[in-house]
């Protein structure tokens, strides 16, 4: 994988995804699933004559095209590394005036049948200077069914010169005797931690320092899309001052809760300290964040969380895209929760954020929300018994010198109004102090008869 700038005049003014688009398939990333296959199918020189790219916006279908036509057109091919010297080359370089012979069309303004039988007429005649003429059809799902079938013939039996490139977010919307006319090459979200990478290198090439938490920041804005990652990411690098793109500036200008107000409330979560989440919450709404985004972002944290729990390593492997301090810190916090607790607090969180959409009073529902997670004891369905359980379970393990509990743990105020269980009562007196019932009384033994007293003999 490698990247560069055009080193032209006044290229500062393209934006960054334009300046680094690619121009070979080894400079697409996260697609190799495709690139690889067209590469070795131009190394035989079994190129098919019609080809269809699906996949979600801006994971690299119409750069794939392009880059497809120019190994086709390339002086030293069809090749799957064209040589970038020859007229066609630069012509269909990212900077280039572009080929006279490579036609792309934009199907939503031109999806009717009068512009497929335009299309079908001119496709006949040559290429001027090229050895294929290729059109390459973006936003194909927009053609009608009646230009469809007036493009049939001509992508069923094309002559020699012609190729044909659709490219699509939307498959299902091409007819069936289209698409079983093309090669069919489905792309797909390019993963996080291949993007994160990409623009550190994007960001080492432009010369501006960038802090580490805001890589994923952007990769978690862009949602696996390359070009809205990159169009992010030249937001906060034209905003960037002297000391380069702060975690504090990214937050503030993507809208993301800060991850102190998140540690902030999973602690108050876990200490079950009522005070303190709903202080966050009145500096959340006082600090202008929108209150579904942070119930949004407080569902990721726990998320990470919940992994956490079950994978101490997760950060090492990549299950989790974070910095190594903040993956420190929520290993602590992960550890201070049990797992039913953590279950429980991101199930009544994912539900709270389906009912902010719509809501009147947002900060009402983020209360409620807090209040829920903070209050199991009101709740007597099984994931509440469960994390009051872990309460209990953590609030009566005593340190060794019997001062208090062990490992730092505060218990919340219901794990502090709950009765200790008297020793040996048995599992029915432990389950009814989870659900907040009074321990059931064990009645005391009857005394034993005293044994009558022997006769005396006179």
């Amino acid at each position: 994988m490698s990247v560069g700038p055009d080193n032209l005049v006044g290229v500062s003014s393209l934006a960054l995804y334009r300046r680094y688009r690619p121009e070979s398939f080894a400079e697409v990333i996260g697609q190799e699933h495709v690139t690889d296959p067209l590469q070795q199918a131009l190394r035989n020189n079994r190129v098919n004559h019609a080809y269809l790219f699906s996949g979600p916006r801006g994971c690299g279908k119409t750069t794939s095209a392009r880059i497809l036509a120019r190994c086709l057109n390339c002086e030293q091919g069809p090749t799957p590394t064209p040589c970038g010297e020859c007229q066609s080359c630069q012509d269909l370089a990212r900077t280039g005036p572009g080929s006279i012979d490579v036609i792309e069309i934009d199907a939503a303004s031109h999806g009717g049948v009068d512009d497929a039988r335009e299309l079908r007429e001119k496709a006949f005649f040559g290429p001027a200077s090229s050895r294929y003429k290729i059109y390459i059809i973006d936003e194909a799902h927009m053609v009608t069914p009646a230009g469809f079938n007036a493009l049939l013939k001509v992508v069923e039996e094309p002559p020699e010169h012609l190729k044909f490139i659709f490219a699509t977010t939307e498959p299902e919307k091409v007819i069936g005797t289209i698409r079983s006319r093309t090669h069919h090459y489905p792309f797909r979200l390019v993963p996080p931690g291949t993007l994160r990478t990409y623009l550190a290198e994007v960001c080492g090439r432009e010369g501006i320092p960038v802090e580490d938490g805001v890589l994923p920041l952007v990769v978690r804005a862009g949602a696996g899309s390359v070009r809205d990652s990159m169009s992010v990411m030249d937001q906060l690098l034209a905003g960037a001052a002297d000391d380069g793109v702060t975690y504090a500036m990214a937050t503030a200008l993507l809208g993301y809760t800060d991850g102190s107000l998140l540690d902030s409330v999973v602690d108050a979560f876990a200490a079950g300290d009522g005070a303190a989440a709903f202080e966050v919450v009145d500096r959340v709404i006082e600090g202008g964040n929108d209150p579904r985004r942070f119930v949004a972002d407080l569902l990721e944290r726990l998320r990470d969380l919940v992994i956490l729990a079950a994978v101490p390593d997760a950060g090492t492997k990549g299950l989790i895209d974070a910095p190594a301090d903040v993956v420190e810190r929520m290993q602590a916090q992960a550890a201070v929760f049990g797992a039913a607790e953590l279950s429980r607090a991101a199930d009544l969180v994912n539900t709270g954020l389906t009912e902010m959409r719509g809501a009147t009073s947002p900060r009402l529902q983020l209360e409620l929300i807090c209040a829920r997670v903070l209050l199991p004891a009101a709740f007597d369905d099984e994931r509440s018994v469960r994390a009051r359980l872990d309460r209990l379970e953590r609030g009566a393990t005593f340190s060794p010198g019997g001062q208090g509990p062990a490992m730092g743990y505060v218990p919340g105020p219901d794990a502090q109004a709950h009765a200790p269980v008297p020793p040996g009562a048995g599992p029915a007196a432990a389950r009814a102090a989870a659900r907040g019932d009074a321990a059931p009384t064990v009645p005391a033994p009857a005394p034993s008869p005293s044994p009558a007293p022997e006769p005396v003999a006179p």
